[in-house]
C-alpha cells in the first residue's frame, strides 16, 4: 500500500489576513492568535513583515519566548532592492533580525512587473531572486520563495515564469510556493501549470491563492491533486479584496474527503472553536454560512430535511458536524414539520414525539405566529418559552401591571432623555420603578431589572447585547407593523427573543419579557 503525502499548512492569517479590510490585531491580538493556531496543529504561522511595521518587529520580538507544540514561526519580505547588495539590504537584514526558523520571500514571476513597475531588465530580476534566497539560506534553517502572479506570469510568458522559479531553486529555496496573487485562475488551469512546473524542478512545491474568482479552495486542492505539498491560507478565508483561500474548508476538505495526513483527528476537532476564536479577537462578525465551521453548515430547517436527519443524518450531512468540532441544529419556522417540534422538544427535555396531541396543535399555532411575523430562527429562546406555555408548563416568574414611558428632549442642544416607569408583582410583592435610559428601551431593560433584582439576584449579570428591528409591511407607513429581536447574555451564554407588534414599544417589551424569563426558567431547569 502507497503511504499518502503529508500536506503542511502554512497559516498567513497574522499577514496577509490583516490585509483584509477592516482587520487590525495588536501585538498581543497576533500572539492569541498563534498560540490557537498552534493548538490546531499547522505547521507554519506567518507573523507578518518585519521591515514593514514596528508592530511586526514587537511580535517576532515576543514570539521568541513562546514555545510552540506543532508551528514554526516564520517570517515574510521581499527579495533584496535592485540597488542594494542583499548583505546591505535592510529588508533582507530585518528578516534575519526577526530570528526565525522560517523565512518567506516574495519575487516577481511575471515579465510584466519586472519591466513596468521594478523598471529593470528581466535578466536583473533573476539576481535578485537568487542572491537573496542564497543570502538568507546561509542563515537560516529553512527558506521559502513565493512566486508572486506566478499563474498570471505563466499564461503570459512561460518560459520566463519557469526561468524565475529555477532560478530560486538553483539558489537554495527550500519550497517553491505558486501565488495565484490576483486570484482569477481557474482550478483547472492551477493544475495544468502545477503539473508542469513540477516536470521542470525537484523542489518541494506549495500553493497560495486568493478569492477573487471564488475559487481559491478548489484551486488549492487542485494544486494538491497535481503535486503541491503544502497550502497557504488564512482562517475563515481572511485576507486583501475577497479574500484568501479558506484553511477552514480546506483542511477538513484534505483529512475528511481526500484522506490525507495534515492535521490529528484530535485537532480537527477544534477547527470550528479556533475559527469563532479567531474572529472574535479580530472583532469579525462570523460567517453564519461558512462551510464546515459556521453555524448554520449543519442547520436543518425544512421539516423533510429534519424528519430525514433524524431517520439518517447522512441523508441531508456531509459529514458528522462533530469531525470539526460542530454540531446539528435543527431551526424552527414556518417551513417546519412536526419533526422540527420534536426535536426541539427533546432539546428542551420535554416528552413529546410526533403522535403527541399537542404536536399538531403546536405546528398550527408556529405556523400562524409566523405569518403574524414572529420569526423564531433567531429567537429560539422565546420558541421554547412559547412551546411551554403551550404545553402548560410554563411558569409565571413576575406579573406586570402596568408600564409608561416618556421620552423628552430639554434644550435644542440636549440628546433627548427617556424614563420609564414599571409596576410588577413578584410572588405577591407590588415593586414600582424607574430609570432613565439613552432610549426607551433601554429605560425600560433597566427599570424593569431593578424591580426583579431584589427577588432574583442574577437579574444584574444581564446585558443586552444586540437589538435589530424590522419592519414587517413597508407600506403601511408609521402604522406598519415591527418585529424586534434582541439578543441577551449573562456572561455565561447568550439566547435570542422575538416580539411583534404595530407599536415598537410593545413589540420591544415582548422580546425584553421574554429574555428575562428565560434567564429566570434556564437558572431552575439547567438544559442545553
Amino acid at each position: 500500500m502507497v503511504n499518502k503525502p503529508k500536506i503542511l499548512i502554512y497559516d498567513t492569517t497574522l499577514r496577509d489576513g490583516t490585509q483584509g479590510e477592516g482587520i487590525s490585531l495588536s501585538v498581543e491580538d497576533k500572539l492569541r492568535i498563534a498560540g490557537r493556531l498552534d493548538e490546531l496543529g499547522v505547521h507554519y504561522i506567518e507573523g507578518g513583515w518585519p521591515h514593514a511595521t514596528p508592530k511586526d518587529l514587537e511580535f517576532f520580538r515576543q514570539v521568541k519566548n513562546v514555545r510552540f507544540k506543532h508551528a514554526r514561526p516564520a517570517a515574510f519580505g521581499s527579495t533584496r532592492q535592485h540597488k542594494n547588495s542583499a548583505a546591505n539590504d535592510p529588508n533582507l537584514n530585518a528578516l534575519l533580525e526577526a530570528g526565525t526558523p522560517v523565512v518567506t520571500i516574495f519575487g516577481k514571476s511575471w515579465d510584466l512587473h519586472v519591466t513596468d513597475v521594478l523598471n529593470i531588465p528581466l535578466s536583473a530580476n533573476l539576481d535578485l531572486i537568487a542572491d537573496s534566497i542564497a543570502f538568507l539560506k546561509a542563515h537560516v534553517d529553512e527558506v521559502m520563495y513565493d512566486a508572486e502572479h506566478f499563474f498570471d506570469a505563466y499564461k503570459a510568458n512561460p518560459e520566463y515564469a519557469l526561468q524565475s522559479i529555477k532560478a530560486a531553486a538553483e539558489a537554495g529555496a527550500d519550497w517553491l510556493v505558486l501565488c495565484d496573487t490576483n486570484g482569477g485562475t481557474l482550478p483547472h488551469e492551477v493544475a495544468e501549470i502545477v503539473g508542469i512546473v513540477r516536470q521542470t524542478v525537484n523542489t518541494l512545491l506549495g500553493i497560495h491563492t486568493h478569492n477573487d474568482a471564488d475559487t481559491a479552495v478548489a484551486s488549492s486542492i487542485m494544486a494538491v491533486m497535481a503535486g503541491v505539498q503544502q497550502i497557504q491560507g488564512t482562517i475563515n478565508g481572511l485576507g486583501e479584496r475577497c479574500g484568501n483561500a479558506n484553511l477552514c474548508s480546506i483542511i477538513p476538505n484534505l483529512k475528511l474527503k481526500l484522506g490525507l495526513d495534515c492535521i490529528s483527528d484530535e485537532q480537527l476537532k477544534g477547527l470550528t472553536d479556533a475559527s469563532w476564536f479567531i474572529s472574535e479577537v479580530a472583532n469579525l462578525r462570523h460567517q453564519n454560512n461558512q462551510p464546515y465551521v459556521g453555524e448554520s453548515a449543519f442547520a436543518h430547517k425544512a421539516g423533510i430535511h429534519v424528519g430525514a436527519v433524524q431517520k439518517n443524518r447522512r441523508s441531508y450531512e456531509h459529514i458528522s458536524p462533530e469531525l470539526v468540532g460542530n454540531s446539528q441544529r435543527i431551526l424552527i419556522s414556518e417551513l417546519s414539520g412536526r419533526g422540527n417540534i420534536v426535536s426541539k422538544a427533546m432539546e428542551y427535555q420535554l416528552d413529546l414525539n410526533k403522535d403527541t396531541p399537542e404536536v399538531k396543535r403546536l405546528l398550527k399555532l408556529l405556523k400562524d405566529l409566523e405569518h403574524e411575523g414572529y420569526q423564531f430562527e433567531a429567537a429560539e429562546a422565546s420558541f421554547e418559552l412559547m412551546l411551554r406555555n403551550a404545553l402548560g408548563l410554563a411558569e409565571p416568574f413576575f406579573e406586570l401591571e402596568g408600564f409608561r414611558v416618556i421620552v423628552e428632549r430639554r434644550a435644542v442642544d440636549e440628546r433627548p432623555i427617556s424614563e420609564a416607569t414599571i409596576k410588577v408583582k413578584i410572588n405577591g410583592v407590588r415593586e414600582h420603578t424607574a430609570a432613565e435610559g439613552n432610549g426607551p428601551v433601554s429605560a425600560l431593560d433597566k427599570a424593569l431589572r431593578l424591580a426583579l433584582e431584589k427577588h432574583y439576584p442574577a437579574m444584574r449579570n444581564l446585558e443586552l447585547v444586540d437589538y435589530k428591528v424590522r419592519i414587517l409591511n413597508e407600506k403601511a407607513g408609521t402604522a406598519a407593523k415591527t418585529r424586534v429581536l434582541i439578543e441577551t447574555s449573562d456572561g455565561v451564554k447568550s439566547w435570542g427573543t422575538v416580539g411583534v407588534s404595530a407599536n415598537i414599544i410593545e413589540a420591544s417589551w415582548q422580546a425584553l419579557v421574554d429574555s428575562i424569563n428565560y434567564k429566570l426558567l434556564k437558572d431552575k431547569i439547567p438544559h442545553k
